[in-house]
């Protein structure tokens, strides 16, 4: 099946499904029945409903997700090579900007190795926009790192990046040193490996480019990074209070590790001073340490 209208049907529900068991039939449901060429994709904005399932948090769905996409691009490639037009075809959008398919690409491993990295000279996007060169090269930078493991349409990468790179520079008037560090901020964020979802968000939008420009690198750090931060920084506290101070020995607390009642606590404020001081505890048997208000 080749429908535009049925696909279309289909994506409306992929988007509005609320359990992840319902995503996947979907996604089984257009792997299996429906053959498709680029311009039934473009059409029909499956390509960039199915591609952002690509990052989603359950596994089985986004693996549902990544198969259906490389399977879309078989068939591109195919109608492609073997000269197939689509009786309909998309007209062109930014032809003098970009060059390179607007349909979901997949990066694909060569000879079997690692998935190979998309950047804007292998997409075909020209980033010469701006007229200015430095801005012109930051938003390739931005591009590149959108880019590295999407499956996103190239225009739609390129919208993002541009607008990225508008969003700071409007934001500090010229290419200066504040411009720059923030460019290098959010390409090293959105480029980090262990943070897929910081790209995806970006890509899709649910993360407005807006918003994103005004995040701190710990804002926009993975959720393990941010649990991990948070981790030291506790550890440090309890550091700070120092290893010399008198801790008081107590049976009131009960370890939720050994599950003993020996323990060491200290009290600290922490906060505000209208605010209860935080207990810091300590086992004496397991070493295992918390802190409540």
């Amino acid at each position: 099946m080749s429908d535009p209208v049925e696909l279309k049907k289909l994506v409306k529900q992929l988007q509005s499904a609320t359990t992840e068991q319902e995503i996947v039939d979907i996604l089984q449901t257009l792997k299996k029945e429906f053959q498709v060429n680029e311009a039934i994709l473009r059409e029909s904005k499956a390509g960039l409903a199915v591609g952002k399932l690509r990052t989603h948090a359950k596994k089985e769905v986004a693996d549902a997700a990544k198969e259906l996409v490389k399977k879309w691009k078989t068939e591109v490639e195919r109608a492609k090579a073997g000269g197939t037009h689509p009786a309909k075809a998309a007209p062109a959008r930014k032809a003098s900007i970009v060059s390179g398919p607007s349909t979901p690409i997949t990066p694909t491993a060569p000879s079997g190795g690692k998935p190979e990295v998309r950047t804007a000279k292998k997409d075909g996007v020209s980033m010469n926009h701006t007229g200015d060169t430095t801005r012109d090269k930051c938003m390739e930078l931005v591009y590149d790192s959108l880019a590295v493991d999407s499956g996103s349409p190239s225009e739609q990468l390129f919208d993002r990046a541009r607008a990225i790179e508008k969003a700071v520079y409007t934001e500090h008037g010229s290419t200066n040193a504040a411009y720059k560090a923030k460019i290098r901020t959010l390409f090293v964020n959105l480029k980090d490996k262990n943070n897929p979802s910081l790209r995806g968000n970006v890509v899709s939008g649910e993360l407005p480019v807006e918003r994103f420009t005004k995040m701190s690198s710990q804002e926009m750090a993975s959720e393990e990074r941010k649990a991990a931060d948070s981790k030291i920084r506790e550890d440090n506290l309890f550091a700070s209070l120092g290893a010399g101070e008198q801790q008081a020995e107590t049976d009131a607390f009960q370890c939720g590790r050994c599950k003993q009642r020996k323990c060491r606590y200290r009290q600290a404020q922490t906060r505000s001073a209208d605010e209860p001081m935080t207990t810091f505890v300590t086992c004496t048997v397991c070493n295992n340490r918390w802190k409540f208000s």
